[in-house]
């Protein structure tokens, strides 16, 4: 049986409150409530949850402002606004502000219903489309790390050699580079290979809760720790623990990670009574930690434990050989069941070399699934591919024959890269942090 949905109410009204719960856990959701800005951010600072629940007006407290601080939290928390005040221009701007939904006051307990209806059925579609993609890996587990280049050679002669031992590897390279592919080889190469591989992300909780989840917390740790959890740290027991994006990890949690690397132990979250760990650890970063020790942003004691076998995997644009065959692999593996198998046209092989792949093998494969299911023949012609094409592989500039959303993804990662974290990026661009998050994971799906 799936755990209940975990649901967030923050409203000032106690009678609102009560209709919610109780319908709630009607249908089987857990409901924690918050009555201010103040105790909604402190309630998720303690767990994370699978929806929120905010009124507008919270007394002195703005719930559109509210938003934003709620999502920094929890990147991917589906956010429904309830209001007694609704109008268009507030649904604008809440939608604007990254909430999910828009539920205007007096609803009905079968609006509330279906809702969370909704988000059970999305929470087991993902879940399903989590098993799948496992599904599909395993049946190419390694088709992107095959390689023509002496570079990529190079890394993976280094990383295989590595796997039978128990050093940390940190893996650095740019979004869509094969950073997971290499780690899931790593692990079926080492003698933990019989044992999970669990993965993190470093980037997509906050520090309290990426301490949780990582570490696991006891009964009565926080407001709605109803069971001891265990975390990911122990899931990963025999085996390896992957913590992908390591360079946006919270300067608080860098230091239990020190403590785990250096002295393999740990605390759950509420319990002071050690723990050891028995994990192999893989982390990645398409940041420059180097730069991040220097600006004060990452721990130097920590990086040096962390890269006791460092790996950097080329971005596509430097291992040209590989574009074309990697585009052939990819096309028949899209090409089952079809009567007979796609080709690329001359056009579409020079689109292929002259287009820089900004977002590596991962936006490659994309593209090339992307044109199997659109065209309509057996020929796939440049038509079905990115556009955009710079001969000369220079990155985007202002003005290029480029789609719009590359030219912004682009300058939100070269902001990204000119500071040191998300927080610093959105400030300088001037959006929400969850805005950045979800472009650059929209990219390298």
């Amino acid at each position: 049986m799936s755990d209940p949905l975990g649901v967030l109410v923050v409203d000032d009204e106690a009678n609102i409150r009560r209709t919610l719960r109780l319908c709630l856990e009607a249908d089987g959701a857990r409901v924690v409530e918050a009555t201010s800005a103040e105790g909604a951010l402190a309630a998720l600072g303690r767990e994370p949850f699978d929806l929120a629940l905010l009124d507008l007006r919270l007394g002195q407290d703005d719930g559109l402002q509210l938003i934003p601080a709620l999502l920094a939290r929890q990147l991917d928390l589906p956010i429904v606004v309830i209001t007694a005040h609704a109008s268009y221009e507030s649904a604008v701007e809440a939608i604007k502000r990254g909430a999910r939904d828009y539920l205007p006051k007096p609803f009905t307990p079968a609006q509330v219903r279906h809702r969370l209806a909704t988000l059970a059925a999305e929470r087991r579609t993902q879940a399903r489309l989590a098993e799948l993609e496992e599904r599909v890996r395993e049946a190419v587990p390694e088709a992107d790390l095959e390689t023509r280049s002496p570079a990529m050679r190079a890394a993976l002669d280094l990383a295989f050699r590595a796997a039978g031992s128990e050093a940390a590897i940190l893996i650095r390279g740019e979004t869509g580079t094969g950073k997971t592919v290499l780690a899931r080889a790593i692990h079926a190469r080492s003698p933990r290979a019989a044992a999970r591989l669990v993965t993190v992300n470093g980037a997509t909780l906050s520090g309290e809760l990426l301490a949780s989840e990582l570490f696991g917390h006891v009964r009565g740790a926080f407001t709605g720790a109803v069971r001891d959890q265990a975390g990911k740290v122990d899931a990963a027991r025999g085996g390896t623990l992957f913590l992908d994006e390591v360079g946006e990890v919270d300067p608080g949690v860098q230091a239990k990670l020190l403590r785990l690397l250096a002295d393999r132990e740990y605390e759950r979250v509420g319990d002071p009574a050690p723990r050891r760990a028995d994990v192999r650890f893989v982390t990645a970063t398409n940041r420059d930690l180097a730069a991040l020790v220097a600006a004060g942003r990452f721990r130097e004691d920590l990086l040096f434990r962390l890269n006791v076998i460092e790996l950097t995997l080329p971005p596509l644009r430097e291992r040209p050989e590989d574009i074309e065959p990697l585009a052939a692999r990819f096309l028949a593996f899209f090409s089952r069941g079809r009567p007979r198998p796609l080709e690329l046209s001359p056009a579409a092989r020079a689109r292929l070399r002259a287009y820089a792949w900004p977002g590596n093998v991962r936006e490659l494969k994309n593209a090339i699934e992307r044109a199997a299911i659109l065209s309509a023949g057996d020929v796939i012609d440049e038509a079905f591919l990115p556009g955009g094409a710079r001969p000369d592989g220079r990155a985007l500039r202002l003005g290029d024959l480029a789609p719009l959303d590359d030219v912004i993804d682009e300058h939100i990662e070269r902001v990204v890269a000119g500071v040191g974290t998300l927080e610093e990026a959105a400030r300088v661009l001037g959006v929400d942090r969850v805005t950045i998050w979800r472009r650059r994971k929209r990219r390298s799906v």
